[in-house]
């Protein structure tokens, strides 16, 4: 199993929601997050004052699937939500030991 966390610009969120659905994928979780790499920010204009952010908003999505639907997941939250401008965000990929659901107490892909 693989875990997913892709951070992306809140406007992609419903894109990135749509495209992971069509493609059958089922759970999601979605957190609105804070930070900043390359683009270091930004400046913006308050009350005629400048001031900058340092951490830009950004969503965090995070996804587990097998093994096999790595791929295609990958290239979905890729090409939903990309724009081809500074700040798209990342996708981090890591290896998940095991799941267990809570209700069932199913492991493995079954509690997925």
């Amino acid at each position: 199993m693989k875990k997913i966390e892709a951070i992306v610009r809140h406007f992609k969120l419903e894109d990135v929601k749509n495209a992971l659905t069509e493609q059958g994928i089922d759970g999601m979780t979605v957190t609105e997050v804070r930070g900043f790499g390359r683009q270091k920010g930004h400046t913006e204009m308050y009350r005629g004052t400048e001031y900058t952010v340092d951490f830009v908003p950004k969503v965090k999505i995070e996804v587990v699937c097998s093994d096999s639907n790595l791929q295609p997941v990958v290239d979905t939250v890729l090409r939903a939500a990309q724009t081809g401008q500074i700040g798209d965000g990342k996708i981090f990929v890591a290896d998940l030991q095991d799941s267990i659901r809570i209700r069932t107490g199913e492991t493995g892909e079954e509690a997925l």
